[in-house]
């Protein structure tokens, strides 16, 4: 029997590389996509290029979305800054319609490969609050795949795999190390450099840093200064 094929969406971050190797233990033959949305910190997706080849992806592709041209994110707009201290609320790096948008790229990429799964590495617990990384978003996608497609309508049973979404950064961190993930080629910054080291000091980074000091382990994530404050 031939194993089953899955969409499995790569930013290049610590996140996504975990849900990539959980979706190869799984069996699934993998098919990685990124998406270049106009994010400021491009260097990521250098690092899903890294990420995708070390963990044996069938392909990698890299897609192009400007949702810089609509801007209303410190992520897409360069007039917006990082934030640099934690706030409240949703944050200016909430980028609209992001992650909808990318699942629909994965979903339309499924359908032509005769896939039936997708896998994000979204998280409820340390999203920094984004509305589409909760639950509800991921059943409620789901629910769409089943109506917008073409298989969806000729009955094939849709799966939107988002293992992460309940975990810390900690666990998700023992997890990938569990698999044997390299978190050191991943980028997760909000405003990396060129070279794809960290800032140290915006959402992203308190979170990755927080994640490696509470499960214990080494952070191997390069910053732009020597303590990446």
């Amino acid at each position: 029997m031939n194993a089953p094929r899955a969409v499995v969406l790569v930013s290049g971050g610590l996140d996504s590389a975990t849900a990539l190797a959980l979706a190869r233990e799984q069996g699934f033959i993998c098919h990685a996509l990124s998406v270049d949305y106009g994010q400021r910190h491009h260097a990521e997706l250098e690092a899903a290029r890294r990420v995708a080849r070390a963990q044996g992806a069938a392909e990698h592709r890299i897609m192009r979305v400007d949702l810089a041209g609509i801007g209303g994110s410190a992520l897409t707009d360069s007039a917006i800054a990082v934030p640099e201290e934690p706030t409240t609320g949703i944050p200016v790096t909430y980028v609209p319609a992001r992650n909808t948008l990318m699942l629909c790229l994965a979903l339309g990429w499924a359908e032509v490969l005769g896939a039936r799964d997708l896998f994000v590495g979204v998280n409820v617990l340390d999203s920094s609050g984004y509305p589409d990384c909760r639950p509800e978003f991921i059943a409620a996608f789901e629910a769409l795949a089943r109506l917008a497609t073409k298989a969806g309508v000729e009955g094939a049973a849709w799966h939107v795999h988002a293992p992460l979404i309940r975990l810390t950064k900690a666990q998700i961190i023992r997890e990938g190390v569990r698999l044997g993930v390299d978190y050191g080629p991943t980028v997760s910054c909000y405003q990396a450099d060129a070279e794809g080291r960290a800032c140290g000091r915006c959402d992203s980074c308190r979170l990755r840093r927080a994640g490696f000091a509470t499960a214990g382990l080494t952070d191997p994530t390069r910053y732009q200064g020597p303590s990446g404050a």
